[in-house]
């Protein structure tokens, strides 16, 4: 399976250096997403969740430093990397884009190749960053992938699959505060039954933001499964307002939660991209 393209997302006013750059960074391998305007670009943070903006300072509309400060103020956009475009020269205009919490900083006339190496080099200093989830603190990513690559060329080892549905639907009605807790709490249940009747090579970690897998010895699969679904399921209407959770119970988008097993993946899979996506198209 292809690795998928990192995301940039090119605020920029000058339509010769827009249309320059978006040709520019697609050839070298990324999806690229241009506006012209401040007000776009917050929505464009928003609704395209980049890996990194370009930013220019001078727009039509607000300007480069009140778009970063949106950016930065919105959980779901506040860890994206900036990288400010701009003519201005002057140190308190560069102390001023680091004060909204820009992360790099390259004048106009630029050289392009530059551009490059400083967008290259944002996003491995985020991949790096990236191995916790940042609302359940559990691994994520190259740990997680790690750790499946040991078992898909490893026997005695058995995986199991906890995927929490209607997340979304549930975050709509009542907030990303409200979802966050939701994982959160999931998470801890799930931490705490592993810790009651597992052992240290025990391994639980995220493979989405909504999808866990743990990897235990085959045998200890459904005494697990069991446990936790028993401990999940009788939890789920609890996390919905005392007076909604009548009606949140006839709701076709209600919480719920699918678990699998996988007694063996040893000699099963390719590779991690592989079972990986065999597992989030089961659920």
């Amino acid at each position: 399976m292809a690795e998928s393209k990192s995301k940039i997302l090119i605020v920029e006013d000058d339509l010769d250096i827009a249309e320059m750059l978006n040709a520019y960074f697609r050839v070298q391998g990324y999806e690229v997403f241009t506006v012209n305007w401040g007000e776009d670009g917050v929505r464009a943070a928003q609704t395209v969740l980049p890996d990194l903006m370009i930013l220019d300072i001078r727009l039509p509309d607000i300007d480069g430093y009140e778009v970063a400060r949106r950016v930065r103020s919105d959980r779901r956009t506040n860890e994206i990397p900036i990288i400010f475009l701009t003519e201005k020269r002057e140190r308190i205009d560069r102390l001023q884009g680091f004060e909204v919490g820009a992360d790099d900083y390259i004048t106009k006339p630029f050289d392009v190749q530059e551009l490059r190496l400083r967008v290259r080099n944002a996003l491995k200093r985020v991949s790096q960053e990236s191995l916790t989830n940042p609302v359940s603190g559990l691994p994520e990513g190259a740990l997680v992938e790690e750790r499946l690559s040991d078992v898909i060329h490893k026997s005695g080892w058995g995986l199991l699959h906890i995927c929490i549905n209607h997340l979304d639907a549930f975050r709509e009605s009542y907030g990303f505060v409200a979802s966050d807790d939701v994982l959160r709490a999931i998470s801890l249940m799930i931490q705490n039954t592993l810790k009651e009747g597992g052992t240290a090579e025990d391994f639980l970690g995220h493979i989405s933001p909504t999808d866990f897998v743990i990897v235990v010895p085959p045998s200890h699969l459904p005494s697990f499964q069991e446990r936790i679904r028993s401990r999940l399921e009788q939890s789920l209407d609890y996390f919905y307002p005392m007076k909604d959770r009548e009606q949140a119970a006839q709701r076709v988008d209600r919480l719920a939660v699918q678990i699998s097993e996988i007694p063996s993946v040893y000699g099963r899979f390719s590779s991690v991209e592989q079972l990986k996506k065999d597992l989030l198209n089961k659920h």
